[in-house]
């Protein structure tokens, strides 16, 4: 049997392993038979503990397999043929699901003014109350990532406020919340404070990049989009079979809350990893972490010698920023580590 390498990094937290915790629930629930496709009665009581954890009881809870399926789905749900989904320029569904938006759910997007990751309230404004007759296509949903795709937040008047003006204009709102356990932690909110000022009508929760194996769960909150979710689901292709072992995962993730465990350590070891670099020469740090992402600016030589032996991403070529991500298993030693080699690289 091959075993895998023991390299460690700051590309993402998709990287990080699995919570031990995650792993004991998918193997305690791995006795006997039970129904498929979401049908047994642990999945059902899943689903609702998540509802009820986010504040939202009478919310419907579908879980799917990754983050692009569910932001997919949500837009499939809430969107009719000739709406508009209103995004940031940065936003995953913009930049990073290979025009699946486009390509599955026949979904236009219009790309908003955004600062710093944010959609603004007159980016929004200029495009939902603007005239529209048969030849524009009408927005229809307002979509924001919390935390950012730039590592930053939304401040709670921020999301009411968007909100508000997507509702009074007809729009429905989805939050893409692959990082939404890290915003939570990082503003000092519960789930259900935080989804509540949003004001979402669809909530992408993510669990993968907080220490699940894989799954993430679409939370419906408007009772209209709830019929036919369970066929638009499948015909997605984010049905899973066996669906008490995505459930399972989430069940160890409310448990004890190590949502907030997982979530808050990450934050830390991004500041930690802010703390150590941002007084050093040759370091530009593009903005303070807000959650658990850390931008910076570096040499291009310097890049290079550092990717030999650790993994992050190069955000933008051009000006030569790259991302540091963290994730729940960081460990202060890991920063450590490469904060150093971050400066030896630098001499």
């Amino acid at each position: 049997m091959t075993v895998a390498a023991t390299r460690r990094g700051f590309a993402s937290d998709n990287a990080a392993g699995v919570h031990p915790k995650v792993l004991e629930a998918i193997a305690a629930c791995n006795q006997g038979h039970a129904f498929g496709y979401g049908h047994d009665r642990y999945t059902q009581a899943v689903e609702r503990r998540l509802a009820e954890k986010l504040g939202a009881p009478d919310a419907s809870v579908f879980f799917v397999f990754n983050g692009s399926g569910a932001n997919v789905l949500s837009l499939r749900a809430a969107l009719r043929p000739w709406e508009a989904a209103v995004v940031s320029v940065n936003a995953h569904l913009q930049t990073d699901e290979v025009g699946a938006p486009e390509a599955l759910a026949g979904a236009k997007l219009l790309a908003a003014e955004t600062h710093d990751g944010r959609v603004t309230l007159d980016g929004l404004r200029r495009l939902v109350e603007r005239p529209n007759d048969e030849h524009s296509v009408k927005p229809g949903l307002l979509s924001l990532t919390q935390s950012t795709e730039l590592g930053t937040l939304y401040e709670v008047d921020e999301l009411r406020a968007l909100a508000q003006l997507a509702h009074d204009n007809g729009l429905r709102v989805h939050v893409d919340g692959a990082r939404f356990a890290n915003a939570a932690a990082a503003l000092g909110l519960s789930l259900a404070e935080l989804l509540a000022a949003t004001g979402a009508d669809l909530l992408s929760f993510g669990g993968t990049k907080n220490g699940l194996m894989l799954g993430e769960a679409v939370v419906v909150l408007d009772p209209a989009l709830v019929p036919g979710m369970l066929h638009l689901r499948k015909q997605t292709l984010q049905l899973a079979s066996k669906m008490r072992f995505v459930a399972a995962q989430f069940d160890a993730l409310l448990e004890g809350d190590l949502w907030l465990e997982n979530a808050a350590h990450a934050n830390a070891m991004a500041g930690r990893l802010y703390e150590a670099l941002a007084g050093v020469d040759g370091v530009r740090i593009t903005r303070p972490p807000a959650a658990n992402a850390v931008f910076a600016v570096l040499p291009a030589d310097v890049r290079e010698r550092l990717q030999r032996e650790f993994d992050f991403y190069v955000w933008d070529e051009e000006t030569g920023e790259v991302r540091w991500m963290c994730a729940w298993d960081t460990t202060e030693q890991d920063v450590e580590r490469f904060a150093r080699a971050v400066r030896e690289a630098l001499n």
